[in-house]
């Protein structure tokens, strides 16, 4: 232990020169002996350096996930903090408006006027004026009372790079927000294409500080996308800012009046006597439903608990989520609630098989065998895409026959080289099969395209058994040895409810016809050679005894 310590510290100094140190300690050993036991101290530091450095990168694995996690949670917390922030502060200012405004509308009431009308209407014929400029937005004037309240451009940055995305246009209504993208060739009076489109009930807006220069940012968020936004000048940042915040308060204070003029009236009015023996009414289910799902904590984080699970690679507890989750709503009646959660569910939903999808791609390394797809094959067949599953399944395993005869070295004899690749096919092709039935049990429809894959791996073997055996000039006994030896392989997968012999006769019917011909004609020539030769010899005999 001294001497690997002191190795250690020797091999951590600064100035330490690896050339020199083992031409010194070459030139010091007396004998083999030392430079061997050197080597074995060496070695031992070497494979304590990669287990220390095995167990740091795992400490460091999970750290890095605990954080990604802890992001995860304080990211949904400030979302929901700056929205909270944000409807206390339109609310505040729609009590210091309204409180303002009572005076004009009492002078309004003394003198009626048909200028907020006229106003409205020009607007709103503003609004059809632009709007035939874009492309793409011509149900956006069907929805009554919407008018235009501000536009101009605006240049889109990434959010997390944030390198600039493109040059937009942005149009403001009384309702939402339009974003449309210019077009690069404009056709006619067209010069805008539509992009995406924000509701304002969903938005929240965020200043973004100047930094070096990144200026004149806005940021506008809907859960969980965002976007940001380069105006021109601070000037007209601060009028965007102000104009969507103001925009955003009397739509929430023209929602309300709406609700409030929608209510249905109390069936008790003042007029009729109150029963203090009356019971109180109870609620609809509809309401009851919104506070169950609302007072259960693990659906109001499921979809955070789902990115976790597939960050690191979870699918298996991301799938029982999934379960849980259509488990608890298959009663439940159809709320908007529950839709919500199903659009963000469905979001994840999307992701994980994204993510199954590219584990059981042939980009992905072919090692392990079939075992190594169980995994990812299982968890597509509990989301109910056993299709895709299995045509992503024999697509890899297509591959992996491709690579493994490739990979095979073709030397010595033909018989070892053919009885090489008929162990290695066969082997393979058996494993997939079982590995087949063991997933698609209780698919019967998938067994089809076991078929017609079995069929296109026995021809890529076809292939290369052909350019082993026929395209090497063997002799008529070698091809049959050699013929045998690949149908004996096939007899034995007959065992196991697999037969493939006519199928293999089938492909390797027109090189048999090609070497028997070939074979024949050889015999042919050869006797005929005989023959001539003998003929000769008769005729010299007879002509000597002459």
């Amino acid at each position: 232990m001294a001497e690997m310590s002191r190795l250690q510290r020797h091999m951590m100094e600064p100035q330490f020169d690896p050339q020199q140190y083992v031409q010194t300690l070459s030139q010091q050993s007396d004998a083999d002996r030392d430079l061997q036991e050197q080597r074995l101290h060496v070695q031992k530091l070497v494979d304590d350096t990669a287990l220390n450095l095995k167990r740091n990168v795992y400490k460091n694995y999970h750290q890095f996930i605990e954080t990604a996690k802890e992001i995860s949670y304080l990211e949904s917390e400030m979302y929901q903090l700056s929205h909270i922030l944000t409807e206390q502060k339109s609310v505040m200012e729609s009590i210091t408006q309204h409180l303002r405004s009572t005076d004009k509308e009492e002078a309004a009431k003394e003198k009626p006027t048909a200028f907020p009308k006229e106003t409205e209407e020009v607007k709103q014929r503003t609004l059809t004026t632009l709007l035939e400029k874009v492309e793409g937005c011509g149900d956006i004037l069907e929805t009554p009372g919407r008018y235009l309240v501000y536009n101009g451009d605006l240049v889109e940055y990434d959010p997390e790079s944030m390198s600039q995305v493109q040059r937009v246009h942005a149009f403001l209504m009384n309702d939402c927000l339009l974003v449309a993208s210019w077009l690069p060739n404009r056709r006619g009076a067209v010069r805008y294409r539509y992009n995406s489109l924000y509701q304002l009930g969903d938005l929240a807006v965020v200043n973004v500080k100047d930094n070096g220069p990144m200026k004149d940012m806005f940021k506008v968020m809907r859960y969980p996308d965002c976007c940001i936004f380069q105006a021109e000048s601070s000037k007209i940042k601060k009028e965007w800012l102000e104009i969507l915040d103001e925009t955003k308060r009397n739509k929430a204070s023209s929602d309300k009046l709406k609700k409030e003029q929608e209510r249905p009236l109390s069936p008790k009015t003042p007029d009729t006597p109150l029963d203090p023996f009356a019971e109180e009414p109870e609620l609809s289910p509809a309401v009851e439903e919104d506070s169950i799902e609302l007072s259960e904590p693990w659906i109001q984080d499921l979809p955070e608990d789902l990115d976790v699970c597939i960050a690191q690679r979870d699918f298996e507890g991301a799938v029982d989520l999934l379960d849980k989750f259509e488990d608890f709503v298959k009663e439940k009646p159809v709320t908007q609630t529950v839709t919500q959660l199903r659009s963000r569910v469905g979001d994840r939903v999307k992701q994980l098989t994204d993510v199954l999808v590219f584990e059981l791609s042939p980009d992905r390394n072919l090692r392990g065998g079939p075992r190594a797809t169980r995994r990812a094959v299982s968890q597509l067949i509990r989301l109910e895409q056993a299709t895709k599953a299995c045509q992503l399944f024999l697509k890899n395993r297509e591959c992996a026959v491709r690579t493994a005869l490739r990979q095979l070295r073709m030397e010595g004899s033909t018989g070892l080289c053919v009885r090489t690749l008929c162990h290695v096919f066969f082997c393979c092709l058996l494993q997939t099969t079982r590995e087949f039935q063991r997933n698609f049990a209780a698919h019967p429809g998938c067994y089809s395209a076991l078929v017609v894959w079995q069929r296109l791996a026995l021809q890529l073997f076809a292939d290369a058994f052909s350019q082993q055996v026929f395209d090497s000039k063997e002799c008529l006994s070698s091809i049959a040895e050699c013929v045998a030896l690949a149908c004996s392989h096939c007899e034995k997968l007959s065992n196991f409810g697999l037969d493939l012999t006519f199928t293999l006769q089938s492909l390797l019917l027109k090189d048999i016809k090609g070497a028997v011909q070939a074979s024949k004609d050889v015999i042919i020539e050869a006797t005929k050679h005989r023959n001539s030769v003998r003929a000769r010899n008769t005729l010299s005999v007879s002509l000597s005894v002459c």
